[in-house]
């Protein structure tokens, strides 16, 4: 890893573009051209890359997001941000429409997640293995036991929803949903901003994982669906503020 001093100036210094996003996206774009890290390694914390720029971290966050969707990059809650691998020949077009990303889009993406997301839950209701079920408890118990550490239950909730998806053994249905997520990710934390909400949130993903380990996809689909109806509604609620 570079010296913090080594890092700013492969980073460029301070930003003072009023498209911060944009700007942190094509530097970490550069960055990792430039050959300063290789394949596996782990990129610096989204605080360090903050600060070396000059800027939020919604900005890192959102620009680190916009790379996982491209597959540049792979994000581990609670390990860190990892360089995956290249870029395709669409990188440019994809790029570009992750990066301007506004409401309306963000809108429309909402509602798609909220079919997917449903569809997801009715298919792991049947294809999940004792494994998966396993997973999906224990991120149901650190969501339990962190109510009131916002940040860490974020994590746990997210967790729990990658392990659903890769529990119906769709490919396409699991990448799709993650595609989404990394893209709505910034609004998704926004929206849950208090312990009222994240005891709502937890309610409904206990009931989500009861109708799982009864394996009843009817019952999956539908506590899935009064979920995403709870969190469509707080995340639309973040895109007017």
């Amino acid at each position: 890893m570079q010296t913090s001093d080594g890092l700013s100036l492969a980073l460029g210094g301070t930003i003072k573009s009023s498209t911060a996003m944009a700007e942190v996206t094509r530097r970490l774009l550069d960055y990792i051209a430039s050959g300063a890290i290789a394949q596996g390694d782990r990129l610096p914390p989204e605080r360090q890359l903050a600060t070396l720029m000059g800027v939020g971290r919604s900005a890192v966050r959102e620009a680190l997001a916009a790379l996982e969707i491209l597959g540049i990059v792979t994000v581990r809650p609670g390990s860190g941000t990892y360089l995956s691998g290249g870029t395709s020949d669409l990188l440019p077009q994809t790029l570009s429409w992750g990066l301007r990303l506004h409401a309306d889009k963000t809108r429309e993406l909402i509602e798609v997640r909220h079919g997917l997301e449903t569809q997801a839950a009715r298919l792991a209701a049947t294809q999940a293995s004792d494994a998966s079920r396993r997973l999906l408890a224990e991120h149901t118990r650190t969501m339990e036991q962190n109510l009131d550490d916002l940040e860490k239950f974020v994590t746990a909730d997210m967790m729990f929803h990658q392990e659903l998806a890769a529990a119906t053994d769709n490919v396409l249905l699991r990448d799709l949903l993650q595609s989404i997520r990394s893209l709505i990710r910034l609004w998704a934390e926004r929206a849950l901003d208090d312990a009222a909400y994240a005891s709502l949130t937890l309610d409904e993903h206990r009931a989500i994982l009861a109708a799982i380990d009864a394996r009843d996809p009817s019952a999956a689909a539908a506590a899935m669906d009064r979920h995403m109806d709870s969190a469509t509604h707080r995340l639309l609620s973040t895109l007017t503020e």
